[in-house]
């Protein structure tokens, strides 16, 4: 990956990301953010909504508008400053979500980037839609391949602390909910 500069972008440039959504992936978001919600991971109270199972929170596929201006238009270094979105049909697991973005503006002077984004699902419905500004890298930033392996690999080194923290965390929640009766 190789981020573009100001200088490299023009209106009507564009990219996009293909993914199928997977319950685990829906799985892992709730469990980073803690949004608990039951319309995300409660199959049973899902089944009473007008969607009739867990629906991936907006969030959610917002990330992939994120990870399309951050790998590749404009890519690594761009800096996302605002996004507006309209969640406009639910997201599920199983669904293959396309995001794209495509340059509406650019100010070369102020180094800023106006972004129509959306998603669309497997039928070619959209379910996002929003407009982000992004400030590109000034400088071209090569992330090759070894970079996001070693990236990865300290994911991985650090997990068993990440889950360490959770569990003593929740233990101490348990114990001060015990306390309190």
């Amino acid at each position: 990956m190789i981020g573009k500069t100001i200088a490299e972008v023009t209106r009507g440039d564009h990219a996009e990301i293909v993914r199928t959504v997977q319950h685990e992936d829906i799985a892992s978001f709730i469990d980073a953010v803690g949004d608990f919600n039951p319309m995300h991971g409660d199959v049973a109270y899902a089944a009473t909504t007008p969607f009739k199972e867990p629906i991936a929170p907006g969030i959610f596929t917002a990330g992939l508008i994120s990870a399309v201006i951050g790998t590749m238009l404009p890519g690594p270094g761009a800096i996302y400053l605002s996004q507006s979105l309209k969640f406009l049909k639910p997201v599920k697991a199983g669904d293959t979500i396309t995001a794209r973005v495509e340059v509406l503006e650019v100010i070369r002077e102020r180094n800023r980037l106006r972004l129509q984004t959306t998603c669309t699902n497997q039928r070619g419905e959209e379910v996002l839609a929003g407009e982000a500004w992004v400030m590109p890298s000034r400088t071209h930033i090569v992330y090759d391949e070894e970079r996001r392996a070693a990236a990865a690999l300290a994911r991985l080194a650090l997990g068993p602390w990440s889950w360490a923290a959770q569990t003593m965390s929740a233990w101490a929640a348990m114990v001060t909910s015990v306390a309190r009766r």
